[in-house]
């Protein structure tokens, strides 16, 4: 056991991996699921808390581990109940998350990064830089801190019902730390979230939206905003790498390799006045996802300082939402949600120390790596 280093986190652990830990201090397995249970169920702070475990361990496990989630620095609520957090992480940067409450659900969107490589030029995150990935602690401590949080609510208690992979960053850039905690959203153990109610939102990292497929059973989002691939190259970047013939091909792998309850895609599709919200573009949107299982979701823009872009009208957003629907789509107009707050999807900014990283993680995407 002396040779376990210190400071080890333990919201950094699936179940699996921790089984493995435990085997290496000399320990049996089955201890994962019970400390699983203390830390993602009980939502325990404390290793003295666990007092299933023996002495000796609660002891070890003390002496040499820590649950460390990230830090509330602000809880804001909107007039809408829509509650943004900024968490400080040990580094000094901050992040940002976001819970919907709903009548019939409670969302949760979740960061994967410090700021977001990709550059796309309508998202508030992107202004802000890169800096590095989140650990699975990182990532999975949002949702402990919102579970945490969300219990003692003065005005009573909330659940997280669905979790969605859209807040800061491109999940599929992180692409270890986050299917890590994907399975433990997953696990009936920690948090026992359906698979249609956990959702990867991605921009088309496509090397690793294929390896998703070959790994996970969540609902998948594809954050497309253009109907071709001039249109894309300028909205979002990443398409230069991986234009849309490309993308449509492994979301149809993605789709063949999964189970029928979840037999759809979700285009997400930003609404951006006199850009890409033509009757034209509609059209050619329909034409383009055709033979597709799909979902549309329309999303009004969402202002913030400095942009170029305005929102559709609503008269424009009605217009082009039914042309898709004729076409035989199901379409879905997000609500705006938290705007009072800058909670509103692609405001999300947190506090990003060192923006210098970006070209350095994006030439290694046009790499390949």
């Amino acid at each position: 056991m002396s040779d376990i280093k210190p400071d080890i986190n333990l919201l950094d652990f699936s179940l699996e991996t921790l089984k493995e830990y435990f085997v290496t201090i000399g320990e049996k397995p089955f201890r994962a699921t019970q400390v699983i249970k203390w830390l993602h169920q009980m939502n325990v702070d404390s290793v003295d808390q666990t007092t299933n475990l023996s002495k000796p361990l609660r002891t070890f496990l003390t002496e040499n581990t820590v649950i460390r989630a990230p830090e509330i620095i602000i809880d804001q609520q909107s007039a809408d109940g829509t509650h943004k957090w900024l968490l400080r992480l040990a580094d000094g940067n901050a992040i940002e998350t976001v819970f919907i409450p709903e009548d019939d659900r409670g969302t949760l969107c979740v960061s994967s990064q410090v700021g977001c490589a990709l550059d796309c030029t309508f998202c508030s995150t992107a202004r802000q830089g890169f800096n590095r990935n989140l650990t699975t602690a990182e990532i999975i401590g949002q949702l402990w801190v919102a579970k945490r949080t969300l219990q003692a609510d003065p005005k009573g208690p909330r659940v997280v019902s669905n979790v969605v992979m859209m807040g800061m960053g491109e999940p599929l850039l992180n692409f270890d730390n986050v299917v890590n905690a994907l399975r433990l959203m997953l696990d009936d153990n920690a948090y026992g979230l359906s698979k249609r109610r956990v959702t990867v939102s991605t921009s088309g990292v496509l090397p690793a939206l294929d390896r998703l497929a070959d790994t996970l059973d969540v609902s998948l989002a594809v954050s497309l905003h253009a109907p071709n691939d001039e249109l894309r190259d300028q909205l979002v970047p990443l398409n230069r790498k991986y234009p849309i013939k490309e993308l449509l091909a492994t979301c149809r792998q993605f789709l063949a390799k999964k189970t029928t309850e979840r037999n759809h895609i979700t285009w997400e599709y930003v609404m951006l006045d006199g850009v890409n919200d033509s009757d034209e573009h509609a059209r050619q949107l329909a034409k383009l996802l055709r033979g597709i299982p799909s979902k549309v979701n329309l999303i009004p823009f969402n202002p913030f300082p400095s942009t170029r872009y305005a929102r559709s009208s609503n008269n424009r957003i009605h217009r082009f939402r039914d042309i898709l629907v004729e076409a035989g789509y199901t379409v879905m107009t997000r609500k705006t949600r938290g705007n009072d707050i800058d909670a509103a999807c692609g405001q999300l900014a947190g506090e990003v120390n060192d923006k210098s990283r970006r070209d350095i993680h994006f030439a290694r995407i046009e790499q390949g790596k």
